[in-house]
């Protein structure tokens, strides 16, 4: 298989999933007519808030060699489709999945929906890994994977507390 990143790049895609994870959590609330259950989904929103700082902070400490251009793209072609994958493909961070949101939705479902975006984002930073080469910064996507394994566990932990209270 082509390697056609670079964890540069998919830091810049880790960013914008989590952007677009903090507007599902914050138009889930925002249809919750429960205020708890409104400050719980915007606490969850802040946690992808913060999950955007951390990858920004782990973007800053890329070397050169993480960075490099894999493709010449003189019309940045390359940010645009990385825009169009995160909006698509990475799980949590898919626009069409607040979309979807109804108001309907009981705070399980949410979370149980929320649990398996992470998942799917964790299965989507495990397959861009394998087209990033070692060389440049391959290594690095570990540490986006590790962010969103402890979401899972943390989403997972708040949807047993709420099956059991």
């Amino acid at each position: 298989m082509a390697s056609v990143f670079n964890a540069d790049e998919v830091f810049e895609m880790a960013i914008r999933i989590e952007n677009n994870g903090a507007a599902f959590y914050r138009k889930a609330a925002g249809l919750q007519s429960d205020p708890e259950n409104q400050n719980f989904l915007e606490g969850l929103a802040s946690m992808e808030d913060q999950h955007r700082k951390i990858f920004t902070e782990m973007r800053t400490t890329l070397i050169e060699k993480d960075k490099g251009p894999k493709v010449f793209d003189p019309y940045d072609e390359v940010s645009q489709y990385l825009a169009a994958m995160a909006d698509t493909i990475g799980g949590e961070g898919s626009p069409s999945v607040a979309d979807a949101l109804t108001g309907d939705e009981t705070l399980e479902e949410i979370l149980q929906t929320a649990v398996g975006l992470e998942k799917d984002s964790i299965l989507f930073y495990l397959g861009l890994k394998d087209l990033i080469p070692p060389q440049s910064g391959q290594d690095r996507i570990d540490e986006i994977i590790k962010e969103e394994r402890r979401h899972v566990a943390q989403l997972s932990s708040a949807l047993f507390k709420l099956k059991t209270t």
